[in-house]
């Protein structure tokens, strides 16, 4: 690769070249969910206040399509011009022509789109009930293993993210009742990690359901059903069958993503060099979480790229927030990035930020431009 932008942690034992994930037949999948965990204030920064939030993952599904919301009449930036990490995502997919299929695993506000709905319910505030029903949970993963039979019929590598505020707090929750040690590990959304908060619900959610460390590391479904989100099964089906078929998966995204490999294992389900996670080198660099140290807890085969998209070099600020703790990944943005380059060789990290540059400027500035200048 003559990218010099994507790097590696490898792995003990299985394959760590990146060219092994190389593919000319791509696809994109977006699983969007939602968790009523995420209303719980001072959890995300996903949403300008907790009735926004609902409407994340839709907008993040439409902005990567139309370069705008439909379900909600604004601009998928926080006030001061940070942007949903769906603006990656989408200067990934047009720079390598990656198609996307979006999947509803149980979102309340619907995205205004083509896309594959699998009637699944949303998931509760685990800090006050279950999150899901045992027979949703099962629906959904083998949901998701027929959508992974089938779009592993015309596609030799599958990226996969996801969109659901609040999804890392439900994945500290399902690792820790499967025996890995994920406290003060899991990555936010925001520069000050409010791992203090996390703790203390899933504390209290491991008491309400009277669950200790490690009691499902043999039973993830109930795990999921317990403490989860919906979007855990969907996705978790979908990838075991796409391996199954012997096709390539690029988990695009971090905290979340190694919950689906903790689920994976506690199912048994061998990677055969066959999946990798591919996350932004903003997660790596986080000292307040700590991808590689929850991987190496769970799989010592599967390899981690991420992406230096050089953010703090750009000329936006709400760009450069990105190097300085805020948003970090999200909706794939990592994973695709990384398949990005792997289509186009001579890709670099300049010409990258150019692209994105020019996405937040049509799809943030010149709406906000526009709209004051109506305003005269």
């Amino acid at each position: 690769m003559r990218n010099s932008f994507v790097n590696i942690i490898e792995s003990k034992k299985g394959s760590n070249s990146i060219k092994n994930f190389k593919s000319n037949k791509s696809l994109f999948l977006l699983a969007l969910s939602h968790t009523e965990t995420a209303t719980i204030p001072g959890l995300t920064i996903a949403g300008a206040n907790t009735e926004l939030i609902k409407f994340t993952p839709a907008a993040d599904a439409e902005f990567i399509h139309f370069g705008k919301c439909k379900c909600i009449n604004t601009i998928p930036a926080t006030p001061d011009g940070k942007p949903t990490p769906a603006i990656i995502t989408k200067t990934a997919l047009e720079l390598s022509n990656i198609p996307i299929t979006v999947i509803d695993s149980g979102v309340i506000i619907k995205p205004l789109l083509p896309h594959i709905d699998i009637k699944s319910a949303s998931g509760k505030n685990i800090a006050l009930e279950k999150a899901l029903e045992l027979n949703e949970v099962i629906s959904n993963y083998e949901m998701g293993k027929i959508i992974g039979k089938q779009i592993s019929k015309n596609n030799d590598q599958i990226i996969i993210g996801e969109s659901i505020p609040g999804g890392t707090t439900t994945a500290l929750g399902v690792l820790l009742s499967l025996g890995i040690d994920a406290i003060n590990k899991i990555s936010s959304s925001m520069p000050d990690n409010p791992h203090d908060l996390k703790n203390k619900i899933i504390k209290k959610s491991l008491s309400r359901s009277n669950i200790k460390f490690g009691d499902y590391r043999h039973d993830p479904f109930e795990a999921i059903s317990s403490l989860g989100d919906p979007m855990m099964p969907t996705v978790s089906g979908m990838v075991e069958e796409i391996i199954a078929n012997n096709k390539k998966v690029i988990l695009a995204g971090g905290t979340q993503m190694c919950c689906i490999l903790a689920i994976l294992k506690s199912l048994g389900i061998k990677f055969n060099n066959n999946l990798c996670i591919g996350t932004t080198s903003y997660i790596i660099n986080d000292k307040k979480s700590d991808l590689p140290g929850l991987l190496n807890q769970i799989a010592d085969d599967v390899p981690i790229f991420y992406i230096d998209l050089g953010l703090e070099n750009s000329k936006k600020v709400g760009l450069r927030a990105y190097a300085e703790g805020f948003v970090k990944e999200g909706a794939g943005a990592g994973g695709t990035a990384i398949a990005a380059s792997l289509k186009n060789e001579f890709l670099t990290q300049k010409d990258f930020i150019i692209k994105i540059e020019e996405s937040y400027y049509n799809t943030i500035e010149e709406p906000i431009i526009l709209k004051n200048k109506g305003e005269k």
